[in-house]
């Protein structure tokens, strides 16, 4: 009898766990497809979108993967499928990225690049950008201020107005600062787009502008990637 009681109580015990522990996650996380503009500089607006990469309607698509270990995109400490941006990319392309990266055909070295044209229907985006990250034990938040001036590079040299940008550090399982990685990103973009302005005007290069950047975010980390992107466009704006 004593027994039945207390398996009961423990039941109950943890139902109340689990209920409050869904609420503080409700709490803390962002709906998907929230966006906000957290502010324009040059002309050029950064915005804040959660969504993953596969998802987000765009010109074109970044995505950020490191060098190839077996299996690092899903295996812990990666994040789980249904929370993993590289993931339904991986499977929206029916395994490509995986096989390039698994190949050699793409290594992942640190700001080497891939352009991918998906197939029709596939991704929300008609081309995606593959941009290395290097290896994952040298990570460090700084690598990505050169990161994003090569994404915007590549934005202004595909010609399009605007782009996503999808840094999938979490994805992979490294527990990145997440508001230290969306400064460093923004900032990246920034001077890049300045360079590129200041090119226009010495008549080095083509008219074409960027209207927007957004970064792509997971719902439990939009608000603090939005704190670093604020802060990155005041300190640029000084």
């Amino acid at each position: 009898m004593k027994t039945t009681i207390s398996s009961k109580i423990l039941t109950v015990l943890l139902s109340v766990f689990m209920l409050l522990q869904a609420t503080a996650y409700a709490q803390q996380t962002t709906a998907v497809g929230t966006s906000r503009v957290w502010g324009t500089i040059d002309g050029m607006a950064i915005e804040g979108l959660v969504q993953g990469p596969a998802t987000a309607e765009t010109p074109l698509q970044v995505a950020c993967v490191f060098e190839y270990t077996e299996g690092d995109i899903f295996n812990p400490p990666a994040l789980p499928a249904q929370l993993n941006g590289m993931v339904h990319l991986d499977q929206a392309l029916k395994g490509q990225i995986t096989e390039i990266r698994r190949s050699g055909k793409f290594a992942g070295h640190y700001l080497e690049t891939l352009l991918i044209v998906p197939p029709t229907g596939t991704l929300k985006s008609p081309r995606l950008l593959l941009i290395g990250l290097g290896n994952r034990n040298s990570f460090n938040a700084d690598i990505m201020t050169n990161v994003g001036a090569v994404a915007l590079r590549e934005a202004v040299r595909l010609g399009v107005k605007s782009f996503a940008f999808a840094s999938d550090i979490k994805d992979a399982g490294i527990d990145s600062p997440t508001a230290e990685t969306a400064a460093n990103i923004t900032k990246g973009i920034i001077n890049a787009y300045r360079t590129q302005l200041y090119l226009q005007q010495q008549r080095l290069a083509p008219v074409q502008p960027i209207v927007k950047a957004t970064l792509l975010a997971g719902p439990a980390f939009f608000e603090t990637a939005g704190e670093g992107i604020k802060g990155a466009i005041t300190s640029c704006s000084n």
